[in-house]
């Protein structure tokens, strides 16, 4: 029996997270909270659903009745909480909460889900403080006793998976990456405020912006530059290996590891001639473009990889959800 599951914040990971969950067969969406005020009508929510600039029309059927989201004929409840403590969660029996509003992001704040009668909490976004998984990569570390997990970031995603194998076939001496990351709500149309990042204010649509300094990491860092395109982001990374190997071998590592069992569906690999609008609506999150990388010598290499940071993030959500459920029991 799927696990009934609710969605907090209704923005572009919370509708991306609903299409995938409709699609997983695990996962039954009962209820969804919104917290912006004014609260959006909830025709309005049908509109935001039905209509997507990125990902398509809906396809199938999407109805406001009775005071409720229809969507494939199945009612789900809308909330209009502030306070995730609020949120009736066990009125309508939703035991694993979507946390989606980029709010509550630590273990503190995303705990106040608990209080509604949710059992555990799933933020789609890093935390601070909460556990972060990603799937393919470090499901082996999760535990029952965890009660707010994250599944990190649409980066993270994409570059662990990678990572991973190359570390795991070649060894990571020390590495450096850059994302290439494509617009998203937060940024601005026109220069605005930002005290924050000065750079972050600027205007989202004529420039390519790049991130506040942050300290680097030992043997490992990254940044990202945010570019005018809607969807789809790519990750460069650069790395020096333990062992020496071809460009071909490393290919064929990743081509190997695409289509195991640990790594499949999670890890793409293409060979064609592609750009960044090929990849939207990818479920990957991360595909290997092996005619985009290049090789200085034999143990220092540049590996790209493309992900949806929608469609490909929303999917892993659903499959961190749904693995979390079967670990305790829930499925």
């Amino acid at each position: 029996m799927p696990v009934k599951a609710g969605i907090n914040g209704f923005g572009r990971i919370g509708r991306i997270v609903l299409r995938n969950a409709l699609l997983h067969g695990d996962i039954d969406v009962v209820a969804v909270n919104d917290l912006r005020s004014p609260f959006i009508d909830l025709d309005y929510m049908v509109y935001m659903f039905k209509y997507d600039s990125i990902h398509g029309r809906y396809k199938g059927s999407v109805e406001a009745k009775d005071g409720k989201l229809y969507v494939e004929g199945k009612p789900i409840s809308v909330f209009a909480e502030r306070d995730p403590s609020n949120i009736p969660w066990g009125s309508v029996g939703a035991e694993y909460i979507v946390e989606s509003t980029g709010v509550f992001t630590t273990i503190d704040k995303a705990s106040a889900h608990l209080k509604g009668g949710a059992k555990k909490v799933i933020i789609s976004a890093p935390s601070a403080d909460a556990p972060m998984f990603v799937c393919g990569v470090n499901l082996d570390s999760y535990d029952s006793k965890y009660t707010v997990i994250s599944n990190a970031s649409c980066t993270t995603n994409c570059l662990a998976p990678l990572a991973k194998v190359i570390n795991d076939k070649f060894g990571i001496v020390e590495g450096l990456m850059t994302t290439v990351h494509s617009t998203t709500a937060t940024q601005k149309t026109v220069d605005g405020p930002s005290n924050k990042d000065w750079r972050g204010g600027r205007a989202v649509g004529n420039n390519i912006i790049p991130p506040p300094l942050v300290p680097p990491r030992p043997s490992a860092s990254g940044l990202s530059f945010r570019v005018p395109t809607i969807d789809v982001s790519v990750v460069d990374l650069v790395v020096r290996l333990e062992k020496s190997a071809t460009y071909d071998e490393i290919k064929a590592a990743v081509k190997e590891a695409s289509v195991s069992a640990e790594l499949a569906g999670i890890l793409d690999y293409t060979d064609e001639a592609v750009v960044s609008t090929d990849f939207t609506g990818h479920s990957a999150s991360s595909i290997f473009d092996a005619k985009a990388g290049i090789q200085l010598n034999k143990n220092f290499v540049k590996l790209i990889s493309w992900y949806d940071n929608e469609w490909g993030y929303s999917k892993r959500v659903c499959d961190l959800l749904v693995y979390a459920a079967k670990k305790d029991g829930a499925i």
